[in-house]
């Protein structure tokens, strides 16, 4: 489980294997601090596991599953990469809830500055888009951000300097793609809405969306 709130921006040193199946070797100092083999870490917002670590870098496997579905199919020695611990039970929850299992990709349509701020628009498939509401958390490329607009083709998020000074969204540009996490409530309010008991005579759990209407939940 993580919070959105990258800790390091680190540096793929190496790629070792093939389009397929690959091992990772990143370059990193504040994530490696009491780490341990077997340990979590999001890896521009994928939850990687540490196969083998030094002082300064760490390495991940990465399975045909996780190339096909994210971005790192892309990734080039040299690129930087956002990275955040697995949160500890008692620490402040300062983003939201992000599991690290990514729901697939988006594409940076555009990046225009607006005062303080630059604004990305991120477009992406509607079977993303349909978790995604103005005002709601999305998590992109392991960042725990605020979406602002949304539409049928993609939504707008909009980064305050701080975060694009310690993250990995300096680099991006349009045409460019990132990991996209959408926010895991809606996820579980569709299926237990759409969940059949299929094979049985008895009724599913009961609820429903009439029942969250009448109780003031929709």
């Amino acid at each position: 489980m993580f919070t959105g709130l990258v800790e390091e921006v680190g540096v793929l040193e190496a790629i070792q294997g093939n389009e397929q199946a690959r091992r990772l070797v990143i370059r990193a100092q504040q994530v490696l601090e009491g780490v341990k083999l077997g340990d979590s870490i999001s890896v521009n917002g994928i939850c990687l596991t540490v196969t083998s670590y030094t002082n300064r870098q760490f390495s991940v496997d990465v399975m045909p599953e996780t190339m096909n579905k994210t971005s790192l199919r892309q990734l080039r020695s040299g690129q930087r990469v956002n990275l955040e611990r697995a949160m500890r039970l008692g620490d402040r929850f300062g983003g939201h809830i992000v599991s690290g299992h990514v729901d697939g990709t988006g594409m940076v349509a555009s990046r225009e500055v607006n005062a303080n701020a630059v604004v990305f628009r991120i477009e992406a498939k509607p079977q993303l888009l349909k978790y995604v509401i103005a005002r709601g958390s999305i998590c992109i490329d392991g960042i725990s951000l605020t979406v602002v607009e949304v539409n049928d083709s993609g939504f707008t998020v909009s980064i305050i300097p701080h975060t694009l000074a310690n993250t990995s969204l300096a680099d991006r540009r349009p045409g460019d793609l990132v990991n996209l996490e959408t926010d895991v409530i809606g996820k579980y309010v569709e299926r237990l809405l759409g969940y059949q008991n299929h094979g049985s005579t008895e009724k599913s759990g009961g609820l429903s969306l009439a029942f969250l209407q009448e109780n003031g939940f929709a």
